[in-house]
C-alpha cells in the first residue's frame, strides 16, 4: 500500500520519527513473540476500526502510517476524514492484509488515533460552547514531550487555532519574564531592542494592563481574570491590542469568558487532559 501523504502542518520527518519511537518501544529487539508463535506467515487479517463513541476523528493518516510501516501489503482505506464528527458505531476504516503485521501494528495504530481523536473530540466541546460569540479557541504548549506537532494539529481538527508552536516561533512576555526584568515596559523594551516587532504580554493586574497599554504591544494575555475584571481590562484596552483571555478556563465557565469581547482563549485543558476515545479494531470474515 503507498504510504498516505499527511495533512498539512504534519511533516514526514516529525511524524515517521514519532512512529518509529513508539514502535520500536513496543516490539522491542525480539519483535511480536506472541504472533511470531501463534499465527501463521501466510494468514490473512480483515479488519473494521469503528467508533465506540461519539467523537471527532483525527490521526487516521498517522494510524495508516503504522501500519504501512510493518507491511507494505496491507490496505488501509479510510471510510472518514479528520476533523469528522461521527457517531458510535460508525467505522472509520477497513483494513486488509498479512494478519502477522496488522496485530502487531494493531496497538500503537490506535494508540494514536484515540489519543488525537480525544483531543479533536474535547476541543470540539469548548468550540462548541463559544460559537457564535466571535472568540476564538487557542491551544497552548502544555501538550505531551515529543508529540506537539501531531496534539496540535488535532486541536486543529478540533476547531481551534493554534498558539505558538514553541518558544521558537513567537515572543510571549509573561509572569516570569516580567519579574526578573522588573517590569512590563523593561521587558517589552528589551524585546524591541532584540528586534522583535510583535509582542504578547501576560498581565496579572489591571497595573501591568495599562502599563502594556502604554509601551503598544499588539497582543495582552488576561491571566487568571473572572469576567468581570475582564471587563475592566477591555474597557483600557479598547482597540489598542488584540486579547487573549486563560488560566483557569473550563467547559462550565468558558462562554462567560468569551462574552466578555476577548478576541481569543488559550485553554491547556484541551491537550493536557483530554482523555482518549473509544476506538477498536474487529476481525471481519468477509472481504473488503
Amino acid at each position: 500500500m503507498p504510504i498516505p501523504p499527511l495533512p498539512l502542518g504534519l511533516t514526514e520527518d516529525d511524524t515517521d520519527a514519532i512512529i518509529t519511537r513508539a514502535l520500536d518501544e513496543d516490539l522491542g529487539e525480539e519483535g511480536d513473540i506472541t504472533c511470531a508463535a501463534v499465527i501463521p506467515p501466510e494468514e490473512r487479517f480483515i479488519g473494521i476500526m469503528a467508533a465506540r463513541q461519539n467523537l471527532v476523528v483525527a490521526g487516521l493518516p498517522v494510524a495508516a502510517r503504522v501500519f504501512a510501516r510493518l507491511s507494505p501489503e496491507i490496505e488501509f482505506l479510510p471510510e472518514a476524514e479528520d476533523g469528522e464528527q461521527v457517531k458510535a458505531g460508525a467505522v472509520l476504516a477497513r483494513l486488509e492484509g498479512p494478519a502477522a503485521a496488522m496485530l502487531s501494528a494493531e496497538r500503537v495504530a490506535l494508540n494514536f488515533l484515540q489519543h488525537l481523536s480525544g483531543i479533536a473530540t474535547e476541543t470540539r466541546r469548548y468550540v462548541d460552547a463559544i460559537r457564535g460569540t466571535g472568540c476564538v479557541l487557542l491551544d497552548t504548549r502544555k501538550t505531551t514531550p515529543g508529540l506537539r506537532r501531531l496534539e496540535k494539529y488535532a486541536t486543529r481538527m478540533g476547531g481551534a487555532s493554534n498558539h505558538r508552536m514553541g518558544l521558537h516561533d513567537a515572543i510571549l512576555i509573561k509572569d516570569n519574564h516580567i519579574a526578573v526584568t522588573g517590569s512590563v515596559a523593561e521587558a517589552v523594551r528589551r524585546a524591541r531592542a532584540a528586534g522583535h516587532d510583535t509582542i504578547e504580554v501576560e498581565c496579572d493586574t489591571l497595573e501591568q494592563v495599562r502599563e502594556a497599554v502604554s509601551v503598544g504591544v499588539e497582543r495582552i494575555l488576561l491571566d487568571n481574570m473572572d469576567p468581570p475584571l475582564l471587563r475592566e481590562a477591555l474597557e483600557i484596552i479598547g482597540n489598542e491590542a488584540q486579547t487573549e483571555a486563560s488560566g483557569g478556563i473550563t467547559l462550565e465557565n468558558i462562554r462567560a469568558v468569551a462574552t466578555t469581547g476577548v478576541n481569543f482563549i488559550s485553554v491547556g485543558r484541551i491537550t493536557q487532559s483530554a482523555p482518549a476515545v473509544d476506538i477498536g479494531l474487529d476481525w471481519k470474515r468477509e472481504p473488503i
